[in-house]
């Protein structure tokens, strides 16, 4: 179905609480860790805001306030306690990107092929880049350059103050994953089946990996390894400096879902219904939590926690140690969107068109 398709682009957003910095996947490197713990027990929802649309796009949280796009073409800034609309900013197609904000700037992408730089608090257009398909890819931003892909199978790397292109790398497919960066090298996938490292200043190939399927999942990068889904239903550890194959780990459905990595465990979801728990060095199973619906949500963890939305129109919030449930609440459509974590409150969104806060 499309929706599945679609929401294999967002596979999770997350923020950090601080106007210089809120990111996909918490951080660059996009572990999916949370610096402050979130709701061990469920006490209440908080709030929900309804928008125009399904959503896929995952929240990012910053300076008290929860950005986020939707499948109506806005993106919604919406007060983080109240749950009352601050600004929106229409674009001219669905946003299935999650934002990044930094220096007081929104930048996310849209399916009208820009990416978008946004004043984070007025919602008014600073600029917007071009590209020649969807951008679907979430950025990522670093010494004053932007990070996307698109579906016209490029990465571009664009100045952020000018909204100028800095360079391109063309991959053979398109890119619905979004970037990742440490050490200045910038690692991404393509629907081509590779995994690739480039040079963060010139866009030059360090490496390629090349997995047996299309790529949806995003990589993460810990422990001197990138760790990536694929839709050939692997999870994939590759040294991070030479791009050599580590440890596969078999799941029984695509993975599509971006891996979280903390504490030596590697968390990720596959569409065979399961959240897995695996030794971020061998790849050994230390535990899997079976949800009623494919899990194509990124994980995110916040202290003992790890939170996951499943198709099944849940989010669940589970032990670390043990993959042992702690509580789960009930959405009206399928959650594809990935929590995030910001003063013990879980902020994520479904199909049904909500975005919710739950304490």
């Amino acid at each position: 179905m499309l929706w599945i398709l679609l929401a294999t682009l967002l596979v999770s957003a997350c923020g950090m609480q601080g106007q210089e910095t809120a990111v996909f996947r918490v951080n660059l490197e996009r572990t999916g860790v949370f610096p402050a713990d979130g709701p061990a027990t469920l006490n209440e929802l908080a709030w929900k805001f309804r928008t125009d649309g399904p959503i896929f796009s995952s929240p990012v949280v910053a300076s008290g306030v929860v950005y986020i796009g939707n499948w109506d073409g806005s993106l919604y800034a919406i007060n983080s306690t109240t749950g009352q609309e601050v600004w929106r900013f229409n674009t001219g197609g669905e946003i299935f990107s999650s934002p990044m904000i930094t220096d007081e700037t929104v930048y996310i992408g849209s399916g009208d092929g820009h990416l978008y730089a946004i004043h984070a608090k007025t919602g008014q257009e600073k600029w917007r880049f071009e590209t020649e398909s969807e951008v679907f890819s979430s950025p990522a931003i670093v010494n004053g350059t932007a990070f996307v892909g698109s579906g016209d199978g490029r990465l571009y790397a664009v100045n952020i103050k000018t909204g100028q292109e800095v360079w391109r790398f063309d991959t053979a497919n398109e890119v619905f994953s979004s970037p990742a960066i440490t050490g200045g090298v910038v690692y991404i996938a393509s629907k081509d089946g590779h995994v690739y490292a480039l040079d963060g200043a010139t866009g030059q190939e360090k490496w390629r990996f090349s997995t047996n399927a299309e790529i949806f999942s995003s990589p993460a990068i810990a422990n001197e390894m990138v760790y990536i889904g694929s839709n050939d239903g692997r999870l994939y550890a590759l040294d991070a400096r030479t791009g050599q194959e580590q440890w596969t780990f078999n799941t029984g459905g695509e993975v599509a879902s971006s891996p979280a990595v903390a504490g030596g465990v590697v968390y990720v979801g596959s569409n065979d219904n399961r959240l897995y728990a695996l030794d971020a060095g061998t790849g050994q199973e230390k535990w899997s939590f079976n949800t009623e619906g494919e899990v194509v949500s990124s994980p995110t963890i916040a202290g003992r926690v790890v939170y996951v939305g499943s198709n099944d129109g849940r989010l669940y919030a589970l032990d670390v140690e043990t993959g042992q449930e702690k509580w789960r609440f009930k959405t009206g459509g399928p959650v594809a969107s990935s929590p995030a974590i910001a003063g013990r409150v879980v902020y994520f969104s479904s199909l049904d068109g909500y975005l919710y806060a739950v304490r």
